[in-house]
């Protein structure tokens, strides 16, 4: 904005005809401008520049001297007078902050004047500004400092521009809100130094928060206290305007009223009456209608929790219910306690509180009375039984594996009309997943959704895993998308738990995805899942992928421990690859690795198929001195070894040691002692091993059924040695 045209060229050659003006009445009715405009004169007239003589300048009218003796005048007037009196506070601290706002204005303005006429001289530019204070003064004494606030502009004189206005009240603004927080900052500086904001800041030092975080809190706690203090003297403020204006009603209607000719009457009484009422009464409170019957409604329900949630004091137990209580307790785990608890309702009454309070007691002595009593307590009256009551038992039986228990309390729970929630139904898709019933967690998951309920983290874990131990990875993985879909973050463990059972079913793009995935998440490659890809490559007879995934994890920085050699090593024996395997152990020993039982159990199994029966021996020694127990599955090896060998003692006291322990037998191992016996000769042995297996429900493959019968017929017709 150009400045040069705000100011008229007749108001610069003619500041005379303020002259006028000055002398008008209108000063003299405004008892704070000589104490305004006075403190002002040193902003804008030095003694340096000489601008108490203006009427030696005769660019500067000669009436300008009166204006300045005039505020002279009355500044020594007001400081005489005050000497006597001195005025209100409110009076003195509004004259300040007057003071400080033209002090402002015109350290502003002068710069912006200069920029505008730089021609001009120094008495020149204090002249227009002397013009444009008396105008500003004028206007602050219409409404005080916020009548200059806002966005209106006021009525210009006749000597100022619309622009030049303009930039006046824009200045003025700028000036109230740098002195709105000047003031602010002060006033904060004050609560950040009282006691509360102290000890609240002391007590967040000593829990652990320091630095940036620390001053951010001293800082919020300060000025939340600033902004209580201010409220609550605002409230005062306008309780004590009300008061006053009550004051000057009343004042109002005890005096005189006035009649158009001066001449006073006496105020009559008015006699006051209630309104009629119509209709009925509408209570409204922040554009509520509360009038409503159906507040009346939710009042009771805020009752009914209120006495749900306030906490009761159980009743005094004495005299026979004492005793009753005392046998209950001491009840043992056969007993039936529905007689001791029919005694004890029938001489206490109780309420909620109170069978709360005998089931804790029966908690802490006996959990399993306590579920007994439980359970019948489910379907007292008094009791007022809630779905978390159901939920409790239901989560209990769920945790000791009790299924018939847990769906016991869930039938008589459907059958009171309590259909289960989000937390029900997470509690029974945990149960049937631990307990590997994957068509009841099917069922408890659809019935969650279908219920309208999502999902969360605990249900899909749950969910996924029943499907890993029922050996449907893809089912899990599929929760998986769902998962990320809906912005749920997998847990590590639950990728693990993928990942492991895609390793063992041999299952390589199954475990590739995933391990991609994990990446994709944010979990680095680390010993664990590389050890499951080399485990993967190596049961799908890939010993090159296998081979180069070990290499990527020694890359990595990971030392192989001896589950992830043996794994290297199983690879190899898919492919007979004996050269290949010897080669990196011998690598793996030269680094520091000392075989394990994991690796010394593949190379015997490996060496017991090649017929090496003394180097598998050797081997089993190995274990042995290491204090480790040999594996299980080690016995099947050593099964089939000494069987295919002939030696009979050693392969009967193998297949003894199988048979004790045949629940954990998988379908392979059978058919591999099977085998093995048929090979050496040991055909009755074969057949009993071969009853065994059909008694665990599995079913022999073709091939070794073939293989059993013809030695069966071929052991009838050999003839009996004599």
């Amino acid at each position: 904005m150009n400045l040069k045209r705000l100011v008229s060229k007749d108001t610069i050659n003619n500041l005379s005809r303020l002259n006028g003006r000055l002398s008008t009445p209108y000063f003299s009715n405004h008892r704070n401008l000589s104490t305004i405009v006075a403190p002002l004169l040193p902003y804008i007239c030095s003694p340096k520049s000489h601008d108490y003589n203006l009427l030696q300048n005769p660019r500067i009218p000669s009436p300008r001297l009166s204006f300045i003796r005039y505020i002279y005048s009355n500044r020594e007037t007001k400081l005489i007078s005050s000497s006597v009196d001195l005025g209100t506070d409110m009076e003195e601290e509004e004259d300040e902050s007057i003071n400080e706002f033209l002090s402002r204005f015109v350290w502003i303005m002068r710069k912006k004047m200069v920029e505008a006429y730089p021609d001009c001289d120094k008495q020149t530019i204090d002249s227009m500004l002397v013009i444009l204070v008396e105008k500003v003064v004028s206007e602050m004494e219409k409404g005080g400092l916020q009548h200059m606030r806002g966005s209106a502009v006021g009525t210009p004189s006749q000597d100022f521009s619309q622009d030049l206005w303009k930039t006046v009240w824009e200045v003025s603004n700028s000036v109230l809100d740098d002195m709105e927080k000047a003031r602010k900052k002060e006033k904060m500086k004050g609560f950040l130094q009282s006691e509360e904001v102290k000890v609240m800041t002391r007590f967040a030092g000593e829990v652990g928060i320091r630095g940036d975080l620390l001053k951010e809190l001293r800082f919020k706690w300060a000025r939340e206290k600033m902004e209580e203090r201010e409220f609550y003297e605002d409230l005062e403020r306008i309780r004590k305007e009300a008061q006053a204006q009550e004051k000057e009603e009343a004042e109002g209607k005890d005096g005189t009223v006035m009649d158009e000719e001066g001449v006073g009457m006496d105020n009559k009484p008015k006699v006051v009456t209630l309104p009629k009422r119509h209709g009925k009464i509408k209570y409204k409170i922040y554009g509520l209608d509360l009038s409503d019957s159906k507040w009346t409604e939710v009042a009771d329900k805020i009752h009914e929790s209120e006495e749900v949630l306030w906490p009761q004091e159980p009743k005094p137990i004495s005299g026979k219910c004492k005793l009753a209580t005392e046998k209950i307790l001491s009840l043992k785990e056969e007993e039936d306690p529905s007689t001791l608890l029919a005694e004890w309702k029938e001489l206490l009454q109780p309420s909620r509180i109170d069978w709360i309070t005998l089931l804790d007691r029966l908690q802490e002595k006996n959990t399993q009375l306590y579920l007994k009593v439980s359970e019948l307590v489910l379907s007292e009256k008094s009791f007022q039984t809630s779905i978390r009551d159901y939920l409790k038992l239901i989560e209990a039986h769920a945790k000791e594996n009790r299924l018939e228990d847990a769906d016991r309390i869930l039938k008589k729970m459907n059958e009171n009309g309590i259909q289960p929630d989000l937390l029900t139904a997470a509690v029974l898709v945990h149960m049937y997943s631990k307990a590997g019933d994957l068509n009841r967690a099917k069922e408890a998951f659809e019935s969650l959704r279908s219920h309208g309920f999502q999902p969360n983290m605990k249900v899909y874990n749950s969910m996924i895993m029943a499907y890993v131990h029922d050996g449907q990875p893809k089912l899990g993985e599929t929760l998986i998308r769902e998962m990320e879909t809906r912005d749920i973050k997998p847990s590590r463990e639950i990728y693990l738990a993928l990942l492991r059972s895609y390793a063992r079913r041999g299952d390589v793009s199954g475990a590739g995805r995933i391990a991609t995935t994990m990446q994709f998440a944010g979990f680095q490659p680390t010993l664990e899942t590389c050890t499951l890809l080399v485990e993967a490559y190596g049961l799908a007879g890939d010993p090159d992928q296998a081979r180069t995934n070990f290499d990527y994890m020694l890359k990595l920085g990971h030392k192989p421990d001896d589950s992830c050699t043996a794994s290297m090593i199983a690879a190899y024996e898919k492919k007979n690859l004996l050269d290949k395997a010897l080669s990196l152990l011998l690598q793996l020993e030269k680094d520091g690795f000392e075989p394990g039982p994991a690796t010394y159990t593949v190379l015997v199994d490996w060496l017991g198929k090649l017929q090496l029966i003394d180097e598998a021996e050797q081997l089993l020694g190995k274990i042995s001195e290491q204090g480790e127990v040999p594996p299980f599955k080690l016995q099947v090896s050593l099964c089939d070894m000494y069987a295919r060998a002939g030696v009979e003692k050693k392969a009967l006291q193998a297949l003894g040691v199988l048979e004790s322990k045949e629940e954990e037998m998988e379908p392979g191992d059978f058919e591999r002692i099977i085998n093995g016996l048929i090979a050496g000769g040991f055909v009755k042995d074969a057949v009993r091993v071969h009853g065994r297996m059909e008694g665990r429900g599995y079913t022999a493959s073709e091939q070794l059924k073939v293989a059993l019968m013809a030695s069966e017929a071929f052991s009838r017709k050999r003839p009996t040695p004599r």
